[in-house]
């Protein structure tokens, strides 16, 4: 019995590590329920079979994990994702300076964004910031700070005070979910400071959420609903929440 507990409890790990890209010691010790000691010895064990590595109070996945688990969840609702993407970009103003947050929604607008000229984009995505390299056109700007490794984001004090340089017309941005009462919600405290700044910074907010967002509420709160200017969603998206936020004044497009 006591062997199959260890097998879960590294499974855990491992998908925990997977989702983040790394973890230390005390924070995975923390979400398992177990004692640090008791992480050391699974993460050496699941260090000797390659399946992370180990680095400095904690440890590690390879990026080919990390590009693994961004395309997989590419692959969540992918059609729905190309179609909000593509409705997004219609509505990008010429000329217009834009925040486009890290996030594979976010990122199916890009390909509609080929050929545009006179347009900034700010993003603190790497998976923004490369498919724009392919449109010379638009001038990309990358707010620099810590590199989250499993969403491919920066974040913290350096990404905040690079976007004081800038105003921001729109900002585009996808989240864990979106709720009438709630608004618009994330589920990483980590995450919360900078994406909070970033989306204040923004005359206007879209949000760009499939219909598994819909109604769901994260544990940190990013915006609420009164900032919300509009969403961008699916027809598999629940009617009751969608007409609860156009009640709260979001203007709510379904494609």
């Amino acid at each position: 019995m006591g062997s199959m507990l260890g097998l879960e409890r590294q499974r855990l790990l491992l998908q925990h590590l997977r989702a983040r890209g790394s973890g230390n010691v005390v924070d995975l010790a923390s979400a398992l329920g177990v004692s640090p000691s008791t992480v050391r010895r699974d993460l050496r064990d699941m260090n000797d079979r390659g399946l992370v590595t180990r680095v400095h109070g904690g440890a590690s996945v390879a990026d080919a994990e990390i590009e693994a688990v961004l395309a997989a969840r590419a692959a969540q609702h992918s059609d729905e994702k190309r179609r909000i993407g593509a409705a997004a970009a219609v509505d990008v103003p010429d000329g217009a300076t834009v925040l486009i947050t890290g996030g594979t929604t976010t990122e199916a607008m890009l390909p509609h964004l080929a050929g545009r000229e006179r347009l900034t984009v700010l993003t603190n995505g790497l998976n923004i910031a490369l498919g724009l390299s392919r449109c010379p056109g638009i001038s990309t700007v990358v707010l620099g700070g810590v590199l989250r490794h499993g969403e491919l984001s920066l974040l913290g004090p350096l990404t905040e005070q690079a976007l004081v340089e800038f105003h921001v017309d729109v900002a585009y941005c996808s989240a864990f979910g979106i709720h009438p009462s709630a608004g618009l919600t994330g589920a990483d405290v980590r995450e919360a400071g900078t994406d909070r700044r970033l989306l204040q910074g923004a005359e206007h907010l879209v949000v760009l959420a499939d219909a598994s967002k819909i109604g769901r509420r994260g544990p940190v709160r990013l915006a609420g609903t009164a900032r919300i200017d509009r969403l961008i969603t699916d027809r598999a998206a629940p009617p009751e929440q969608l007409d609860a936020l156009r009640s709260a004044g979001v203007e709510v497009q379904v494609c």
